[in-house]
């Protein structure tokens, strides 16, 4: 696993640790090999865990079925974001082990993952609140960043109509 303590510098959440606290998240964790298209989770299912992509991509799809009319035909998953090495996902079950809003999937052949359950990474952040405060306050600005950014995309949907006089 020290292999990938490189990787968890790179993620945005891990921004600011010191080597102890890498060293202390990495042994929280374990790492997942994928093939191409395995999926990681489904849309709507239970969230437990964050992770880390060390090798390969990932893409997260969400339904359009489950935001339509459920009598129109059924329609493809639709890609909303392609993450690369050194990005992480599934972040929101750290806050609230809600359900997922959306489906992962391995998008290249040999994609690992470090997978980092949310029990052992509360016990850590429980244990030591200052890795815990730097923790939580890098995963509030991730969030933050992902809502502007869906804000700002959902507001151009909603608010660009092209000329017709043109």
């Amino acid at each position: 696993m020290s292999k990938y303590s490189n990787i968890l510098r790179q993620a945005d959440i891990f921004q600011g640790l010191s080597e102890e606290h890498l060293r202390m998240i990495l042994d929280c964790g374990h790492t997942r090999k994928l093939d191409f298209n395995d999926r990681i989770f489904e849309e709507n299912s239970a969230s437990d865990e964050l992770y880390v992509i060390a090798e390969g991509e990932v893409e997260i799809e969400v339904d359009p079925v489950l935001v339509g009319d459920p009598s129109s035909p059924a329609a493809n998953p639709c890609t909303i974001a392609t993450l690369r090495r050194g990005q992480c996902f599934g972040e929101i079950a750290l806050v609230d082990q809600g359900i997922r809003s959306a489906s992962a999937k391995s998008a290249s052949p040999d994609t690992v993952l470090v997978v980092f359950p949310r029990e052992k990474l509360m016990k850590v952040c429980n244990s030591h609140p200052n890795l815990g405060y730097r923790l939580m306050h890098n995963l509030a600005a991730d969030l933050a960043l992902k809502i502007r950014s869906t804000d700002l995309r959902l507001r151009e949907h909603l608010l660009y109509s092209p000329r017709k006089d043109i």
